[in-house]
């Protein structure tokens, strides 16, 4: 590269950087920070620790959301200046400098401008992820658990954590599962997963080989720490409790430890049996619970066309998300924002963030997120 083609890219660059930190309204930001510091500062701040918790959570959020971002616009200045200089002076030898800041720059911006999508009040927190065969019996099952292990493999390969919840199996698969999955930004990634997902294959439970369709719901919602409170009066609740699937023999469970809560007012359902003490399993339930009311009603009262829940929808022809085609071609494509690839293995051993990031890129842009391919 010549001096004079790395003007174009600096200010490309420049400007891209720009037009989001204007989206970001620094200023507004900026008071507010200003605010929770002064508050912060108060004398008896501490004196309410949840409260004080809370701020602390607050402030640091925004001052993620600027600070690595007006960093990087200092970069790209000196970066702009350093070309100016060496355009000045016609100093040719300058441009590796310049190309070395350009790719850093490049980088910085592509990962911050990921994070920046990821800028909700619950995107950071882990997640609750959960999977539900629809109609078609065994086929149907053994989807669910093609996706189950789709979805490990994509928090293995991000370094998350993943524990098995509640699981319900079935013949060739699994009707239902449940993972609690911790780390950093698990919900914001994964929050776009929400909805029905096809498989259209032979199946390999079809003695006459013919292609099937089948479906399965994935339903994604946020592990909720102690800043975000969720009331739930015990009138509103109806507790279950069952003895938890498992090994036989010496393993079988002889005590009703799995817990099932059923919210009265909302029909929402949730339950765990991963752990041997009904105490633990009422604690996670009860966790599991305030995160999909805290889901429910977010929705509700931002008034959204589509409820809270995927699950609500019907598990079936027209309401998919995306599409698995492994015959007779081999195709994964998103039918709200037209991403796809061919290479289907891949997508299957966890392969997901392209897909994820053009979710998140698209509700930034505040592009439709509805379509369908009938051909698929």
């Amino acid at each position: 590269m010549i001096l004079e083609e790395c003007k174009a890219p600096v200010y490309e660059l420049k400007t891209a950087v720009d037009e989001i930190w204007g989206r970001l309204d620094p200023d507004t930001i900026r008071e507010k920070i200003a605010e929770k510091e002064d508050f912060s500062a108060s004398p008896g701040f501490w004196n309410d620790q949840k409260k004080a918790e809370k701020t602390m959570a607050e402030l640091k959020s925004l001052k993620a959301r600027i600070e690595p971002w007006s960093v990087l616009r200092t970069q790209i200045a000196d970066l702009e200046a350093l070309y100016e200089l060496a355009e000045e002076s016609g100093d040719d030898s300058l441009v590796p400098e310049i190309e070395q800041g350009l790719k850093a720059s490049r980088e910085r911006f592509e990962k911050l401008n990921i994070l920046n999508l990821l800028s909700d009040e619950v995107d950071r927190n882990g997640a609750w992820l959960s999977i539900h065969a629809g109609a078609g019996g065994t086929e149907a099952c053994d989807w669910a658990q093609m996706l189950a292990r789709m979805y490990v493999r994509w928090a293995e390969r991000r370094g998350l954590k993943i524990d098995t919840v509640d699981i319900l199996e079935a013949d060739g698969g699994i009707k239902s599962v449940t993972y609690q999955i911790t780390g950093e930004y698990a919900f914001g990634y994964l929050k776009g997963e929400s909805g029905v997902h096809r498989l259209v294959r032979i199946s390999p439970f079809d003695a006459n080989a013919r292609r099937h369709t089948s479906f399965t719901s994935v339903h994604a919602f946020p592990i909720l720490d102690d800043t975000i409170e969720v009331d739930i009066r015990p009138e509103d609740l109806r507790v279950d409790t069952y003895r938890a699937g498992g090994a036989g023999g010496q393993h079988v469970n002889k005590t009703d430890s799995a817990v099932r809560f059923t919210h009265l007012p909302t029909g929402i359902v949730v339950a765990c049996q991963s752990e041997r003490s009904q105490i633990m399993n009422r604690q996670t339930a009860m966790n599991i619970l305030k995160a999909r009311l805290y889901e429910y009603y977010k929705e509700k009262k931002e008034q959204e066309n589509q409820k809270f829940s995927a699950e609500k929808k019907d598990i079936s022809w027209g309401n998919q998300i995306r599409s698995y085609v492994f015959q007779p071609y081999t195709m994964v494509k998103d039918l709200r924002t037209r991403h796809e690839t061919g290479n289907i293995q891949a997508v299957m051993d966890g392969d997901l963030d392209p897909f994820m990031e053009a979710w998140l890129n698209s509700k930034w842009k505040g592009l439709p997120l509805e379509g369908d391919d009938e051909d698929l």
